[in-house]
């Protein structure tokens, strides 16, 4: 028996086939494509399937939106998907709707030791709750509860809570989203890829944080995504832009502030781990003192979170095996 699974993203969307037998994290066969190219999540369904000649028997997809039952709106498309009329569609045995964030926990508990770079070792708690933190194009959350004899995973919007600035930068920050005109300023405006990193040069350029070089200004103006621009200017030793540094600097510094947050809100002593597509991007800033001392920055509970371990998934198809493991055991 095989199980289709899918990874869907704004801004891609990954599609695999697992073996139901096999649990060795090796596809049968793998796609990735560009989500903003498709009307709709059925025409990625639709030529994947059409393009292979392998056999399914069910499905279960990860979605970076809200899933409400057999539905899921996908935050940063029009996409509806409908688990219900794929079943119908495609004759499979059965339809999992997952948050990305959900996929991604039900990977933790089986990821194999190269999976994961290991940050702080802490104190882990058996048995005890574990966050799950990801920057990427936006800013994912979630967590998992032990419960009998296994880990649960579950999905969260988090990040949509409203962005408390914890000094004078961070609170200027605030300010000058406000007088942009935005109404509510959550965590995932000010700390993920897609929204968050460009505000944040937006706003130290503005302050005069740091001078902007020409063929930086250049280099922006010419992509059409200016966060890998930034962030790779900012890990570039040859020619560094101290407002790049700066700026990766804040969203190391807030990203730690949340980390902190959510580690508190769901109690993880069984560890805190960062996913997304930037965790590993960003791996030489994570491992610096100040990201550390963000997340443990919480007053009396300092002691407590400098205990719980403090992972990063280094893993990008995290999703994928996780949506595998809950297809495999939780699908009929």
């Amino acid at each position: 028996m095989n199980i289709l699974v899918g990874d869907i993203g704004g801004t891609k969307t990954i599609l695999s086939i697992f073996s139901q037998e096999s649990e060795d994290g090796k596809p049968l066969a793998e796609t990735s494509f560009p989500s903003a190219h498709f009307k709709t999540f059925d025409e990625i369904v639709h030529k994947f399937m059409s393009g292979n000649d392998l056999k399914v028997q069910k499905a279960c997809f990860g979605v970076a939106g809200p899933v409400f039952g057999n539905h899921a709106q996908v935050t940063y498309l029009s996409w509806e998907i409908d688990a219900d009329a794929l079943k119908s569609k495609y004759k499979f045995s059965a339809v999992g709707l997952l948050n990305d964030l959900e996929s991604v926990a039900y990977a933790v508990p089986i990821l194999k030791a190269q999976d994961v770079f290991t940050l702080t070792a802490g104190e882990p708690v058996k048995s005890g709750n574990i966050a799950i933190l990801a920057p990427g194009t936006g800013l994912g959350e979630g967590f998992l509860t032990y419960e009998n004899g296994r880990y649960i995973a579950h999905a969260s919007e988090g990040s949509h809570a409203s962005f408390a600035p914890v000094n004078d930068l961070q609170l200027g920050l605030w300010q000058f989203l406000k007088q942009k005109g935005y109404k509510h300023i959550s965590f995932e405006r000010v700390c993920s890829g897609g929204m968050g990193v460009p505000l944040l040069y937006e706003y130290l350029k503005s302050i005069q944080k740091a001078p902007e070089p020409d063929w930086l200004k250049e280099k922006l103006a010419a992509s059409d995504d200016p966060t890998p621009v930034i962030f790779e200017t900012a890990h570039d030793h040859e020619r560094p832009a101290a407002l790049a540094i700066a700026t990766v600097d804040l969203f190391i510094e807030i990203l730690g502030s949340e980390a902190g947050n959510l580690a508190l809100k769901v109690l993880s002593t069984g560890g805190l781990y960062l996913g997304g597509g930037m965790s590993p991007r960003i791996l030489s800033e994570l491992q610096k003192p100040a990201f550390l001392e963000a997340v443990c920055d919480k007053g009396r509970f300092q002691s407590l979170l400098t205990k719980m371990p403090l992972h990063v998934i280094l893993n990008a198809k995290a999703g994928l095996l996780g949506a595998a493991a809950y297809g495999r055991s939780a699908l009929n």
